[in-house]
């Protein structure tokens, strides 16, 4: 069963929700490198051979890949997966390697890959190498450029990445099913000589989005309009792993859209940033102007690049404001503002303690403890150091440090004495010359 705002707003008390809520694979043999937990740290920022900083994937992992010959070789194997979108919220998903989104690839420019692919998902399928300038017959479209790889097969793929650039993978068979039920992953190509200025942090989102009704064991792969788990590399807050970054290092965000229908404008608190690049190529530089929200259109991947100024735990999120919420349909009447006493003292007789919910706004109810079901998540975030944040979903945290290598990523950022917003000083208000005038008194009904 789904829940929306309506079935919300009439459930009244605790046990009133509790009724209203009642209703309610296997391991990749060619695993990769463990995925990181939402609490950890990344690397410490340092240069490859080749000369770029690799890539963290938070919350996933990178694709091992093997030199033989002069070939970088790689084993990606689509299955069945088991997601933790966040603490309390789990579902059965189809990734790659034993995670959703699969892993991201590295390459150099100019590398030859052999990426081999395993099918052990119930039905056929196939990948497309999204914005790479291949030869035809690996472009990976079934049908069009190679048969469908069948359950128990696998295949090889094999090419040359000639561009740098950032683009992504999905499947190119059954794709309204394969990739919403979180088939997708990342590609990086790295430039043979380095582009631009120095950067000392890479960091790779892929967004998606999600139906997974109530109590579901499956994400809803039909949905066209009604998203209600937004994410992050299949992450929704509080499960998505902060950005943990020096303040006046240079940061690059590749930030991919794989989500079925929906464009994702990423809004960054305390910093502006230029998009530099695209799946398409490189911005001249005479083209980049700065922004504090990118555009995510789906299908395409952005690159954006700044240098934080403030340190502190600054707020990342999509600013489609349903998009911050968790297991929340729209389908309900407006009730801000409405006076429902009479209403709750007549329903107080048949359920004690009934209250309506939605009169003074949902953001308190989160934190309201009220019991949901069993792998159900609605309208929660998180613990912050001020109380609760109440956003969820499509949300993540930059946080700037002044020495990032040292840094709990975990822990909230310490405010020096006097720099937090808070209640203002009477003798200030009048010193200031503002005069607050007493809220109007309302007349009973």
């Amino acid at each position: 069963m789904s829940i929306n705002r309506r079935q919300f707003v009439g459930i009244g008390g605790a046990a009133a929700g509790a009724a209203w809520l009642a209703q309610s694979a296997s391991a990749a043999a060619q695993a990769t490198a463990a995925r990181a937990p939402a609490g950890a740290a990344p690397p410490p920022a340092q240069r490859t051979a080749a000369g770029y900083v690799p890539v963290v994937t938070p919350n996933g992992s990178s694709l091992p890949l093997r030199v033989v010959g002069r070939v970088k070789v790689g084993h990606l194997v689509a299955e069945a997966v088991q997601n933790e979108f966040a603490p309390g919220l789990r579902a059965e998903c189809w990734g790659y390697n034993g995670g959703t989104p699969g892993p991201t690839i590295e390459a150099v420019e100019g590398d030859r890959l052999r990426i081999y692919v395993t099918n052990r998902l119930p039905e056929p399928t196939s990948v497309h190498w999204h914005g790479l300038i291949i030869s035809n017959g690996m472009d990976g479209v079934a049908g069009l450029n190679q048969r469908a790889i069948q359950p128990g097969e696998t295949f090889m793929y094999e090419f040359v990445v000639r561009h740098p650039g950032t683009y992504m993978y999905h499947p190119h068979f059954d794709e309204m099913t394969q990739i919403a039920l979180g088939m997708s992953g990342m590609i990086v190509v790295h430039p043979r000589r380095p582009r631009g200025p120095r950067v000392d942090r890479d960091f790779a989102l892929l967004t998606h989005e999600w139906r997974l009704d109530v109590g579901a064991r499956r994400p809803d792969p039909n949905e066209m309009s009604d998203f209600n788990v937004l994410t992050f590399n299949s992450k929704s807050y509080p499960g998505t792993a902060p950005l943990l970054v020096g303040r006046g290092e240079r940061v690059r965000i590749r930030l991919g859209n794989l989500s079925p229908m929906d464009h994702h404008p990423i809004h960054i608190h305390g910093v502006s940033f230029k998009v530099t690049a695209t799946d398409g190529g490189y911005v001249p530089d005479s083209a980049q102007r700065p922004e504090t929200t990118v555009l995510v259109p789906v299908g395409s991947t952005r690159v954006i690049e700044f240098v934080p100024e403030e340190p502190g735990d600054w707020a990342m999120h999509c600013h489609m404001t349903h998009h911050v919420m968790t297991q929340m349909g729209h389908g309900l009447p407006q009730l801000v503002g409405a006076d429902m006493s009479r209403v709750d003292r007549r329903m107080s007789r048949i359920q004690p303690g009934y209250m309506t919910m939605g009169t003074r706004g949902m953001g308190n109810m989160g934190e309201m403890d009220m019991p949901i079901p069993d792998n159900s998540l609605p309208m929660r975030g998180g613990p912050g150091p001020f109380g609760y944040i109440d956003m969820g979903g499509m949300f993540t945290i930059l946080k700037v440090r002044e020495n990032p290598e040292r840094a709990d990523p975990s822990a909230w950022y310490q405010y020096p004495p006097g720099s937090v917003a808070g209640p203002a000083d009477p003798d200030r208000l009048r010193a200031d010359g503002i005069v607050v005038e007493p809220a109007p008194v309302k007349s009973p009904a």
